[in-house]
């Protein structure tokens, strides 16, 4: 296949198609039944947040391995994006468990975060677009950090998905670090997060 088939057939399965996940489910779904309703719905909606980040997962790298120069990179960013592809099952799959839905915008969280990572790597180049993973992973790894603090104490199921995606992003960001990041500016960063923190408000809800 083409690159941009390839690139196609990636924004097709994320938002269409149940997702696959190589490695089995952390934790275990029982505890679901202890929750209260209003803890139970909260827990869904933090879920929710976190399956739209692993969407934005699957087309920040589809669109940097499109802009890739580097072979090996392109594998690396590849890797990668198959353990976002067990986060994305993994947070679909305890959504359903919770019985609630994932997020109504997915397609425009997908297009956005396909638009910056093909941008990082056209306009910028390999180590920018490292940059971008760097930055990003370190965000995510914060945000996963406070849902930790903030999901139900009885519902270690989602405890456990959080606790492994947070451990899997700390190796994302070390992997483009050794290979090469470039230092992101900082008012670079800082939209990043102010564009995070409009995604997360609007995807607890909507």
């Amino acid at each position: 296949m083409t690159p941009l088939i390839l690139a196609a057939d990636s924004a097709l399965r994320t938002l269409f198609a149940p997702a696959r996940a190589a490695r089995p489910v952390p934790g275990s779904s029982d505890t679901a039944l202890e929750m209260t309703d209003i803890e139970r719905r909260e827990a869904a909606a933090l879920m929710r947040v976190n399956h739209v980040g692993e969407v934005c997962a699957q087309a920040l790298y589809t669109g940097q391995a499109l802009a890739c120069r580097d072979p090996a990179l392109r594998a690396q960013l590849a890797e990668a994006s198959r353990e976002e592809t067990d986060h994305l099952a993994w947070t679909q799959q305890r959504l359903a468990e919770l019985n609630d839905r994932p997020s109504l915008l997915n397609p425009l969280w997908y297009a956005g975060a396909f638009a910056i990572g093909y941008a990082a790597g056209k306009l910028g180049g390999d180590k920018v677009s490292l940059g971008f993973v760097v930055e990003t992973e370190r965000q995510v790894e914060a945000h996963l950090q406070s849902h930790m603090d903030l999901l139900p104490a009885a519902d270690t199921a989602s405890r456990a998905i959080v606790a492994q995606m947070k451990a899997d992003e700390i190796a994302h960001a070390q992997m483009a670090m050794k290979a090469g990041a470039a230092q992101l500016p900082t008012p670079v960063k800082s939209l990043m997060k102010v564009a995070a923190k409009l995604m997360t408000t609007v995807a607890h809800r909507i």
